[in-house]
């Protein structure tokens, strides 16, 4: 999605290139380990997606998509970052007892990044959805 953004001539926001940029990090770097929970982040990461690049493409062919469904995209994303913090929750958990094979260090890495993208996507969240309608109504 990046590129299409270049290309359109669009601005990068900080979520778009930190979110990039630390997925591949730490992709990287939990690669090796073959962490426990990093299927479901997986799953979980193609299954929102689908859905956000089902409503690019849409756009891109010049549908005019409710602005619900983007607030929809948006939320399922914010959901997908307090699920990763439960999934690390649970390996840590399941580590301590051990039925679960992962490395202390990678859950804090992992934590701290789905936090900190936590934090962002609702910051985005209220800034394109809430914040708006708040002015516009002010104006009117």
């Amino acid at each position: 999605d990046t590129i299409f953004i270049i290309l359109r001539k669009q601005k990068l926001i900080f979520l778009h290139w930190y979110h990039h940029i630390t997925v591949l990090l730490y992709s990287w770097y939990s690669y090796k380990d073959m962490v426990a929970g990093g299927g479901w982040f997986m799953t979980m990461n193609y299954g929102v997606h689908a859905v956000m690049y089902s409503y690019y493409a849409l756009r891109a062919a010049g549908f005019r998509v409710s602005r619900k469904f983007a607030m929809f995209i948006t939320l399922s994303q914010i959901t997908q970052m307090l699920v990763g913090c439960v999934i690390n929750y649970l390996v840590f958990s399941w580590m301590q007892h051990g039925q679960c094979h992962s490395h202390v260090q990678n859950i804090i890495w992992s934590s701290l990044m789905y936090l900190s993208y936590f934090v962002l996507f609702c910051h985005f969240f209220f800034e394109a959805y809430i914040g708006k309608t708040t002015k516009a109504r002010k104006v009117d």
